[in-house]
Parts: structure tokens; C-alpha cells; sequence
């Protein structure tokens, strides 16, 4: 029996939902839960974030907090207004993305390909699983010095960095998602030939597929906390070094610009990994 033929074997012996009951003509047509609609969605997600700047601007005007702690909004915006007229708010957002995109794919790629190898063989987990575990017990500030012996303050250093931050999420979810893969299922799909690759693409990759999206998503996160660990220390541009130097001049509406770009940038990026999660369970869950 071939490979589709088997994977649609074993997709039709998967339990399905009900076929749904023709609706009559003239009944009424059931209401979508308010929860469910778009517009309710983007509404009741832009509540808070709109709250905590009417709070911002209220307790950072009337005096409540002195503007050397709390700046307002208006002067982080005319900070990042100067930054830009000087050419450098673009110039360090591109830098630090691209740090993170380039960190991010070597680190989540490999840590797929160890996770696949820990997870599928138990030789694999009795070899790699011990020394893994101890390594991703050590902080990432860490790294630094020995990435900054090996690479100097290029940037090899902050992608390596960026890359083990982003490494050891999806290795973990990956490895112990392969792990718990239903038996029956994989039984299925040796009992109609499926072997090796044929058996990981038809049967475990289904079944996996939320929890390496879900592993991706911490990833990503993870990237950006190593990105500014890595810029921190070691940087003459980015969002990391702008922090650092606003801190050390004491421009405190600059930190603040600094965070609300590194809060952006992440949910941005995430929302991209979403759409992305979205396609990848369509085609394959």
C-alpha cells in the first residue's frame, strides 16, 4: 500500500465530527457568541492598552509623578521623533529585528532537528537528553563573556546568542511533544507500512504541529529577551544599546520609547508566527 493511500486510510479510521442538519428554510439562523466576532475582538484588545495611556497621560501631567521618573507620552513621542529626524529610531529597529530573525531561524531550525532526534530515538534521548538539560540551566547573561572571547563584539556573538535563546524552547516542547505521540496512532501507521520518514510526515508531524507552533511562538519571545541581553553588553547600535546609553545619559523618556519598540516589535512578530499557525494546521493537523 502506498504512503497516501495509507495516510488516507488512517485519516478515515479518525473519528470526525457529526455531519451538520440541514436548517430549515424559514428558521432562524443561529447567532454567532459576540466573543467570536472580529470587530469585538480587535475592540476588546485595544481596551486595556488604551486605558494604561489615558492613565499614563493623566498621572504623568498633573504632577502625581515627577516627569524625571514617568515621563509623558508626549515627550517619549518627540524622542522618538528626534531619533528619527537624526536617521537613527529606523536604523536601530532594523538592526535589532534582523538580529532577532537571523538568531531566531538558526536557533528554532536546529533545536526542530535535535528535538526530532531526541524525541523519535531513545538513543538520542539517552546521548543528547542529560547534556541539554544542564546547559539550558545556565543564564544567558552567562554566554556573554565567553561569546565575546570566542567571536569578539561582532556580530556572530549577539546572533549566537539570540540563537541559543531560541534553541532551547523548541527543543524542550519539540522533543517531549514527540515523545507523547498516541501509540495507537503510530501503530496505525506501521500496520499499513509506514516506516521512517513516510511515518513521521503522515503521523507525528499531525499530531505535533500545535505544540511546535506553540514552540515557536516562546521562541521568538525568547529571542528578543537574548537580544537585549546581547546588545546590553556588547553593542554600538540596536534597541538594547539605546537603552543602555539612554540609561547612562539619564534620558529616561528614551528608555521608556526603547520598551514600548521592543513591545511592539515582539507582538508584531508573533502575530506573524500566528498567521503562520493558522496555515500550518490547516495543512497539516
Amino acid at each position: 500500500m502506498t504512503t497516501d493511500a495509507a495516510s488516507r486510510t488512517i485519516a478515515r479510521s479518525t473519528p470526525r465530527p457529526a455531519a451538520s442538519v440541514a436548517v430549515p428554510a424559514g428558521a432562524p439562523r443561529e447567532r454567532r457568541p459576540l466573543t467570536g466576532r472580529r470587530w469585538f475582538v480587535v475592540v476588546g484588545g485595544a481596551l486595556l492598552p488604551i486605558a494604561l495611556l489615558a492613565t499614563w497621560q493623566v498621572v504623568s501631567t498633573t504632577g502625581l509623578v515627577p516627569v524625571s521618573m514617568l515621563p509623558s507620552p508626549a515627550m517619549v513621542w518627540q524622542a522618538a521623533v528626534d531619533l528619527a529626524e537624526r536617521g537613527l529610531l529606523g536604523q536601530y529597529v532594523a538592526i535589532s529585528t534582523q538580529r532577532v530573525f537571523l538568531g531566531f531561524a538558526f536557533g528554532a531550525a536546529l533545536g526542530l532537528l535535535v528535538g526530532a532526534i531526541v524525541g523519535l530515538s531513545r538513543l538520542g534521548d539517552i546521548l543528547l537528553a542529560p547534556t541539554l538539560g544542564a546547559l539550558r540551566a545556565v543564564p544567558s547573561l552567562a554566554w556573554v563573556p565567553l561569546l565575546i572571547l570566542w567571536f569578539k563584539i561582532g556580530e556572530e556573538s549577539k546572533i549566537i546568542l539570540i540563537a541559543i535563546g531560541a534553541f532551547f524552547p523548541v527543543y524542550t516542547i519539540v522533543s517531549a511533544a514527540l515523545r507523547h505521540v498516541d501509540r495507537r496512532l503510530l501503530e496505525a501507521g506501521r500496520a499499513f507500512g509506514l516506516r521512517g520518514v513516510p511515518l513521521f510526515a503522515t503521523v507525528q508531524l499531525p499530531a505535533v504541529v500545535p505544540s511546535v507552533i506553540s514552540a515557536l511562538r516562546l521562541a521568538l519571545a525568547q529571542a528578543w529577551l537574548f537580544l537585549v541581553a546581547a546588545e546590553l553588553i556588547a553593542s554600538s547600535m540596536g534597541l538594547g544599546f539605546l537603552l543602555l546609553d539612554s540609561g547612562q545619559n539619564g534620558r529616561i523618556d528614551r528608555i521608556f520609547l526603547a520598551i514600548i519598540l521592543l513591545a511592539v516589535l515582539g507582538k508584531l512578530t508573533d502575530s506573524i508566527v500566528g498567521l503562520f499557525e493558522r496555515w500550518a494546521i490547516r495543512r497539516w493537523a
